[in-house]
């Protein structure tokens, strides 16, 4: 008699539109490992490709539960017209993640201006806002549904010349409490990662990886397959909805 797959297959036969970044491509290879099936979007067509054949390579027996579509984010004008039209090839979905961003729009606040603050909110919070608008239509009804997004440390723990960023960040955090009761019963939850050891840590020297450690009460930077437990949890946990999830190293009380 074979063992029971309660809690390892709990994401068999559903199907997951994952949008961008570094954690939503690891995410994405979690979700094939709990037997979903994957959707990925980026806003550059040759990477979701690269990507997609990435991951058939590294899961061959789940190649055709693999899949991808480009979506610019970044195009103001265009916006609600590219998640349509993401949705629309996607189809209908269990679960919609996104985790998508761009550089870190960081100024001294006498430095900015308008321009400034909108293109720092475009991916970050007017695109989640777009994106939950239309997503009901492709989610399946029910409670098992689920939309997740993406904030960050800076939104609880305010940082000098990250004033515009911190912003977005808290307000992703309020729309998702908003979003939780207008979409309900899907539900709606918000990740919130500390310093993860991603592309945007590149260029930061040695001596500053270490002072940023040293911070934290675990006394290391996170990984990528760390923060993707807490959206897997966002995922799979029936009775969680507005709710923010940080995963930072513990961070937000040093």
């Amino acid at each position: 008699m074979a063992d029971q797959v309660k809690y390892t297959q709990k994401l068999k036969g559903e199907k997951v539109l994952i949008i961008g970044g570094s954690a939503g491509e690891c995410l994405a290879e979690a979700a094939l490992e709990f037997g979903a099936t994957v959707v990925i979007s980026s806003s550059r067509t040759e990477k979701v490709k690269e990507k997609v054949a990435e991951l058939q390579r590294l899961y061959p027996s789940a190649r055709d539960r693999i899949s991808g579509h480009a979506c610019n984010l970044a195009d103001e004008a265009n916006l609600e017209s590219n998640i349509r039209e993401l949705l629309e090839k996607t189809g209908t979905v269990d679960h919609i993640v996104h985790t998508a961003g761009d550089s870190l729009s960081v100024k001294p606040m006498a430095e900015i201006d308008m321009d400034f603050v909108k293109k720092a909110g475009q991916v970050r919070f007017f695109s989640i806002l777009m994106l939950a608008k239309h997503a009901p239509k492709y989610l399946n009804p029910g409670p098992k549904s689920s939309i997740t997004l993406t904030s960050g440390l800076v939104a609880s723990r305010p940082v000098p010349g990250w004033t515009v960023i911190g912003a977005y960040a808290a307000g992703a955090e309020g729309m998702t409490r908003g979003l939780a009761l207008e979409l309900k019963p899907i539900r709606v939850n918000i990740v919130a990662p500390g310093p993860i050891n991603t592309a945007i840590f590149d260029s930061v020297s040695d001596e500053d990886r270490k002072a940023y450690a040293d911070r934290m009460p675990t006394g290391q930077i996170g990984e990528v397959a760390d923060i993707v437990e807490s959206y897997l949890s966002c995922i799979k946990d029936h009775n969680l909805s507005g709710t923010i999830i940080h995963s930072d190293g513990g961070a937000n009380i040093a």
